[in-house]
């Protein structure tokens, strides 16, 4: 079977109603990204941090897969497919894709603060100051802040040096390091970038740019690469 390599950002899952990152005035949520998603906000007010992810989760958790998500998994029936996605959400899991991979980490995992191994599932929707790893340390959201490295990433060269095709859904791929993992791709491989605002050279050899959103173009791609299996 061929090896198709998803690539998604914050287009697919705001269709579902999760807003985006960050908005024209430059503030998430009404806060600057500074004060709560960085390891110097969460060493300086870390009932603000923590507040702020326990808002996200129940946002998240109140929404569910979109018509995208939802295509994407009949891929599966005759394809290897993985998921490398940059959204802490799980929707891609809810749909029902059984080989996702979160390069910045997820919204339902808490980890230790002394050693980031120790990751835990969040049962309930908060945390709070007071829970602690089986160290003793203060639990953090697993959540790659700004300024911290991105260890998955390397997991992630390997499915894009393998993939026969590689679908980009929902992100300008113009932040590094997930921008650089196109770079990996082998030169036969078939590139589709799905988003309405893409910015990607149409002229690079093997793309296809569609400007449609993900809910629109996601299940007609779907059903197009089904056909011609």
């Amino acid at each position: 079977m061929k090896n198709i390599i998803i690539l998604t950002g914050a287009g697919i899952s705001a269709e579902s109603g999760i807003k985006t990152f960050r908005g024209s005035d430059g503030l998430w949520e009404n806060h600057k990204v500074t004060d709560v998603a960085t390891p110097e906000a969460w060493a300086r007010d870390p009932d603000l941090v923590l507040r702020f992810y326990n808002e996200r989760r129940k946002q998240i958790r109140e929404v569910l897969p979109n018509k995208a998500h939802l295509a994407l998994v009949q891929l599966e029936k005759y394809f290897n497919v993985d998921i490398v996605t940059q959204n802490i959400d799980d929707l891609h899991e809810r749909a029902g894709s059984s080989q996702v991979m979160h390069l910045h980490g997820e919204i339902n995992q808490s980890r230790s603060s002394i050693d980031e191994n120790l990751i835990y599932d969040i049962v309930n929707a908060e945390m709070k100051i007071g829970d602690q790893c089986e160290l003793g340390s203060q639990l953090r959201p697993n959540i790659v802040w700004f300024g911290e490295s991105v260890p998955m990433i390397e997991q992630a060269i390997p499915l894009v040096e393998k993939a026969d095709i590689v679908i980009v859904i929902g992100t300008s791929m113009q932040v590094y390091p997930a921008a650089g993992l196109l770079d990996f791709s082998k030169p036969t491989t078939q590139i589709y970038n799905i988003d309405p605002n893409s910015v990607m050279q149409s002229q690079q050899k093997n793309l296809s740019i569609i400007k449609q959103k993900a809910g629109v173009a996601v299940p007609l791609l779907v059903r197009e690469l089904l056909n011609n299996n």
